[in-house]
């Protein structure tokens, strides 16, 4: 049985301000409809020629409802999703993975991959992992190397031990070179033995775990004592904080695969992207004549080699004359850049960090487990929301030490429980919250419900939250 491993953490700075920390880019429709976690999810559940056990996610904490929102969205019933006390990097996650599976089935084979990757022909990535069972299943642990397509600088690179034929047979790996310069780029691509580092890889559990007690023995106590004392939270399995705290922050590459002798590459050439980039959103696009996408309301007035993008309904972003250009635009931020600055984009992330600005890590949206809300005002002493509630969710019974809210809906109908008493709010209605009052609001509608949310008080921050009841189990703080 071949089972998924999809590696869905991380903040993916590069794309922001789309993609931050509290929201990172796996789960937002970058390009077409579908987010990129739901894409690689149905990439590795459905295959003609390869028989896929339910997915194994592994993320964090916060993410966790945002995964089964999507996979159930997605139609996929997911075999496990491991909750990751804290990032630790890919190696202890694709351990914890391993240790997980091996226990319940000692031949599993794993496919590991990211999920915000971008793989269009799935069909020939399928036939990929087929080539790749033959040395899996003599004892080797392969990786998977796309056939370059440009002297691309973002990317890691295999150098393998022969030139790369049309079938796409594994090659035994030479060895991993570190993200190029420019010209050693040019020069890698030009001698054809180097093929970019997919961060794709297929092995037995057996096999990488005796990868992992020979080349990283230390991850081993940590990882397995936080797999074997997990805990079970309604259907996630959280891993032990303690000893997972003491697994090295390492990736598999540094770990495992950069020392391991039983390395083979499959060759892939059939289109992958990580999107580690505005301007790989812009190659991966819809191009017009003029070598210009745009997305959502935007306008580009004879631009060239562009890519014009408003994901707010509320802002519309026009371009005059723009040559190699990105401007991306949200509710609370904008950037504009050359093209050619697109890896630097993290730069601007860490000077927002330095200045303290919430728009470096916080989406607008903040998505809980019943839906999600968004500031549309906020002064010293007030904030106005607007939240969406899913069909059939509840928001935990509450109360706040420094402010009283208002509520108004405005589509729908809301179930308001104040101090043990109920009520039905309906559209054009609105109902007050006293400082204090233990309240809780439900959508027993088969439709959103949407309200605006008028809070006030000394205190207006997310934190300012008691939780008496909650149908998630979250516990207490901003998010729990």
């Amino acid at each position: 049985m071949l089972y998924p491993v999809i590696l869905c953490g991380g903040a993916g700075t590069r794309l922001w301000p789309l993609s931050r920390k509290s929201y990172p880019k796996q789960f937002v429709p970058l390009v077409g409809e579908e987010t990129l976690f739901q894409a690689s999810a149905k990439r590795l559940s459905t295959s003609a020629s390869l028989t896929f056990a339910p997915p194994v996610v592994i993320t964090g904490s916060d993410f966790r409802f945002i995964v089964t929102e999507q996979l159930a969205a997605a139609g996929i019933d997911p075999g496990a999703v491991l909750i990751e006390p804290e990032g630790r990097n890919t190696a202890p996650a694709v351990l914890a993975a391993a240790l997980y599976l091996h226990a319940k089935d000692p031949d599993a084979t794993l496919l590991v991959a990211p999920s915000d990757h971008v793989v269009p022909n799935t069909e020939a990535f399928h036939n990929a992992v087929s080539k790749g069972l033959s040395s899996v299943d003599a004892g080797k642990l392969v990786t998977f190397g796309i056939k370059p397509t440009h002297a691309e600088t973002a990317y890691g690179y295999l150098e393998l031990s022969a030139q790369p034929g049309t079938e796409g047979t594994p090659i035994d790996l030479k060895r991993f070179v570190e993200k190029p310069d420019a010209a050693r780029a040019d020069e890698m691509v030009t001698a054809g033995t180097f093929l970019w580092n997919a961060g794709i890889f297929l092995f037995k559990a057996t096999d990488i775990i005796a990868a992992f007690k020979t080349h990283a023995a230390d991850l081993i106590d940590p990882v397995g004592a936080a797999v074997t004392e997990a805990q079970s939270d309604l259907g996630f399995l959280r891993l032990a904080a303690d000893p997972w705290s003491q697994a090295q922050d390492i990736s598999i590459d540094y770990a495992v695969m950069e020392r391991a002798s039983n390395l083979a590459v499959v060759p892939f050439a059939d289109g992958w992207s990580d999107l580690g980039g505005w301007d790989a959103v812009w190659r991966e696009s819809t191009q017009d004549e003029n070598g210009v996408v745009t997305s959502g309301e935007a306008t580009a007035i004879e631009c060239s080699n562009s890519l014009l993008r408003s994901d707010s309904d509320r802002l519309e972003i026009v371009g005059i004359g723009l040559k190699n250009i990105m401007a991306i635009a949200m509710n609370d931020a904008v950037l504009v850049a050359d093209m050619s600055r697109a890896q630097d984009v993290k730069k601007a992330v860490d000077a927002l960090k330095r200045k303290s600005s919430v728009q470096a890590t916080n989406f607008p949206k903040d998505h809980r487990p019943w839906g999600w809300f968004e500031s549309l005002v906020m002064g010293r002493r007030f904030q106005v929301k607007r939240i969406h509630v899913h069909p059939g969710a509840a928001l935990s019974l509450q109360s706040h030490f420094h402010r009283s809210e208002h509520w108004i809906v405005v589509e729908g109908t809301a179930k308001v429980t104040i101090d043990g008493e109920e009520q039905l709010v309906t559209e054009n209605q609105s109902v007050y919250i006293p400082l204090g009052a233990r309240h809780r609001m439900e959508n027993p509608g088969k439709v959103p419900m949407v309200l605006i949310e008028v809070q006030t008080g000394s205190y207006v921050g997310e934190d300012d939250i008691i939780r008496y009841e909650d149908v998630y189990a979250r516990g207490q703080g901003a998010k729990g």
